[in-house]
């Protein structure tokens, strides 16, 4: 199992990614590195240098820099790390640059799932009832109500995937629950959803993602799903501990995955640390031994059909997406 890294995206790059990368592939003896990034760490990892392979540049994206910089730019370390998966060196690649960077690299490298104008980030957050999938959280600030919708079914399809369940119940974050409330986005995708074939449980509040109880999938646009993701961020490290245990394995506070696009990509925080680094890459190696690449398109394609097998799947897996030892 092959696994890119953008070793120059974040805030600390590339040494607190490289770490982050190493202590990954140490805890996970399947696990083979592709690291884009500079030549010069390489003695960083020369006892493992059988496991790890370097896409050399010295190219990255700022945290500053502006989004197209990795298309109109061909050896950045963002764009290295999403070309080997579109050429099948890697199963999966994370990053932990600017989200615009990885997401326009993933869009223009991958391709975009047929009938998705749009990716989405998607967030499995640990709540008190159960996990709640938080889509999107930042692959795009604005949203119209046909966005929402398609968010929705990415949600939900996501949820299917990686929480295994039948029916995941869907509902949109606003300002109270009754019918009619908040603006005219969400009171449009709010009846586009209610006529549609999803299990929607209707409008939720910003309560409802850390207690779980009302939805197992929270749709809302990029710019509202990052604040309440990093509002619940700060709540937890204020409080010193998590809101509940994370008892299901894609768990991962830190760590979202971007849907909609042709391929795996797990993306982190500008200020991640290594621990983050290393979380973002274990819930890619996840992601790929279940094959939820292609059992996501099964799902959106066959919405009514009963949770694909990973076994199953993984014999059907196009080259480059199924898991390499």
């Amino acid at each position: 199992m092959r696994i890119a890294v953008d070793l120059l995206g974040g805030d600390r790059a590339p040494d607190v990614v490289l770490d982050g990368a190493l202590a990954a592939l140490e805890g996970d003896p399947e696990l083979h590195l592709v690291l884009a990034g500079p030549p010069s760490l390489r003695p960083r990892w020369d006892a493992v240098a059988d496991r790890v392979t370097l896409l050399p540049t010295d190219e990255g994206v700022g945290m500053s820099d502006a989004p197209v910089r990795a298309v109109r730019t061909r050896r950045t370390s963002v764009r290295l790390a999403v070309e080997a998966v579109r050429s099948g060196a890697a199963d999966a690649v994370i990053s932990v640059g600017p989200t615009g960077a990885a997401v326009a690299a993933a869009v223009t490298e991958l391709g975009k799932l047929p009938g998705f104008r749009r990716p989405a980030l998607a967030a499995v957050l640990p709540a008190l009832a159960h996990p709640v999938v938080l889509v999107d959280v930042g692959a795009h600030a604005g949203a119209s109500d046909a966005d929402l919708v398609r968010h929705g079914r990415l949600g939900s399809a996501f949820a299917r995937v990686t929480l295994g369940l039948d029916a995941p119940r869907v509902g949109l974050l606003s300002v109270g629950t009754e019918p009619g409330k908040g603006d005219q986005l969400r009171k449009k995708a709010d009846r586009a959803l209610s006529g549609g074939d999803l299990h929607y449980v209707g409008l939720v509040e910003g309560y409802d993602v850390p207690l779980g109880g009302r939805a197992d999938v929270v749709v809302t646009d990029g710019f509202t799903g990052n604040v309440v993701l990093k509002t619940l961020e700060g709540s937890l490290a204020l409080a010193g501990t998590s809101v509940a245990p994370a008892a299901h394995g894609r768990v991962h506070r830190r760590a979202a995955t971007l849907l909609g696009v042709q391929g795996i990509v797990v993306l982190g925080h500008g200020a991640a640390g290594s621990d983050d680094v290393a979380d973002c890459i274990a819930l890619a190696a996840a992601a790929v031994r279940d094959d939820d690449a292609a059992r996501l398109r099964a799902v959106l394609e066959n919405p009514g059909d009963a949770l694909p097998d990973p076994a199953k799947m993984a014999a059907l897996a196009a080259p480059g997406e199924k898991a390499r030892s």
